[in-house]
């Protein structure tokens, strides 16, 4: 059952950015390496760019095809997935993307293809 539409993203994608970008300064990410920390805020303000660049009701530019902003969406689940294992993330820092890969996994996932006539 796929039910999240290229709407439904959209509204989605600017509160995610900015929770990348504020969520390491509210939870104190960095204690097990600063990267932790660095690689959230460098990824919201990534995601804020993105989304204002995507070919969406809510993108500003729409240079960036939506296909190709879920494909970037799914390998940012996968690095948030593989991060904590290739730079020791311990604890919290951990915890964030392990947290955040798969709830960009489950919304990738669950995309609703659009209908084409």
């Amino acid at each position: 059952m796929r039910f999240v539409t290229k709407r439904i993203h959209a509204f989605l994608d600017y509160p995610v950015a900015i929770a990348l970008i504020a969520l390491p300064f509210l939870l104190g990410l960095g204690e097990s390496n600063p990267l932790a920390f660095q690689l959230s805020v460098a990824t919201g303000v990534a995601a804020f760019i993105l989304t204002l660049l995507t070919d969406h009701h809510l993108g500003v530019f729409k240079v960036i095809s939506y296909k190709l902003h879920l494909a970037v969406d799914f390998i940012v689940a996968i690095v948030f997935i593989v991060a904590p294992f290739i730079f020791s993330f311990e604890g919290i820092d951990a915890y964030y993307y392990w947290i955040n890969g798969i709830a960009v996994l489950i919304v990738v996932s669950l995309h609703q293809p659009e209908v084409t006539a």
